[in-house]
């Protein structure tokens, strides 16, 4: 259906020659800039699985040389209804009941480390597939929020979590005194994955009974990578979670994703930069 001009701009109380006026004059250079920059946007939140929010936005753009406000970005975003993927809930996986005895908890919820190797916390979730269960344990050194470690299996069990040491160790190499925090569940405070601790020089730490929050960072990661990613997958085999989480972990969240807590750096980024300093 086709109205005529002169009556849409009686029934919006617009004159006809305003209207006119306004359809011919030529785009300002602030209505242009901000065009431009919501297609800058739109491909930088695409590139980044649509996940990014304002302040990662504008800390991309500004890395690419585009001078421009964090307000600014938000208030773009918000007009042409960019935004980040919702957040949902997670499951906590830990099982404490058992007789082994607990480790101290020497990181006492200290995350921040000065250098590579000084800490490192682990601890295992569980994805769910049409096939069922697949389990992750990961290392994440505290320096850089990088998962040094990783290993997926269809249980939760100490050759897992053992399994996620052993990668993070090759992928270190010398890191005796390091204090590796996890959570009191069994498979870590084993015979088996105690002894591993040992032979590495490797500190044990562990979570209260009940507190969550002394692992906060790595419930944090969780939190990211089943918000970022799990939650809009649908994994038929436990074969299509593991190649989804190898990609979300070693090519988006260690190289790619920008951190809040490092200057809105990704892990891999922030290594590189701290090690010419």
């Amino acid at each position: 259906m086709q109205f005529k001009i002169t009556r849409m701009c009686e029934v919006l109380d617009v004159s006809t020659s305003g209207f006119y006026d306004w359809l011919l004059r030529p785009e300002s250079e602030r209505a242009k800039r901000h065009r431009q920059l919501v297609m800058k946007i739109k491909s930088i939140h695409a590139n980044n699985r649509e996940v990014y929010g304002s302040p990662r936005i504008h800390s991309e753009l500004k890395d690419k040389g585009v001078v421009v406000g964090e307000n600014t970005v938000a208030m773009l975003m918000r007009r042409h209804k960019i935004q980040s993927k919702v957040h949902k809930r997670f499951v906590v996986t830990t099982n404490s009941r058992h007789g082994f005895a607990p480790a101290e908890n020497i990181l006492n919820r200290h995350f921040h480390a000065p250098k590579p190797n000084l800490k490192w916390v682990s601890d295992v979730t569980f994805i769910p597939t049409r096939e069922g269960w697949l389990f992750l344990a990961t290392v994440m050194d505290l320096f850089s929020r990088k998962i040094v470690g990783w290993s997926m299996g269809n249980k939760n069990t100490t050759e897992l979590i053992s399994q996620a040491l052993q990668m993070a160790l090759e992928q270190r190499g010398e890191v005796n005194g390091v204090v590796l925090h996890s959570d009191r569940g069994v498979q870590y405070a084993s015979k088996q994955y105690q002894q591993l601790l040992r032979e590495h020089g490797i500190v044990c730490s562990m979570s209260r009974t009940g507190e969550c929050w002394d692992n906060a960072v790595m419930e944090s990661f969780y939190h990211s990578l089943k918000t970022e990613c799990v939650v809009f997958e649908d994994y038929k085999t436990r074969s299509q979670a593991r190649s989804s989480l190898f990609d979300y972990i070693e090519l988006f969240y260690n190289r790619q994703r920008r951190h809040s807590t490092l200057a809105y750096k990704s892990p891999e980024t922030y290594e590189s930069m701290m090690s010419v300093r």
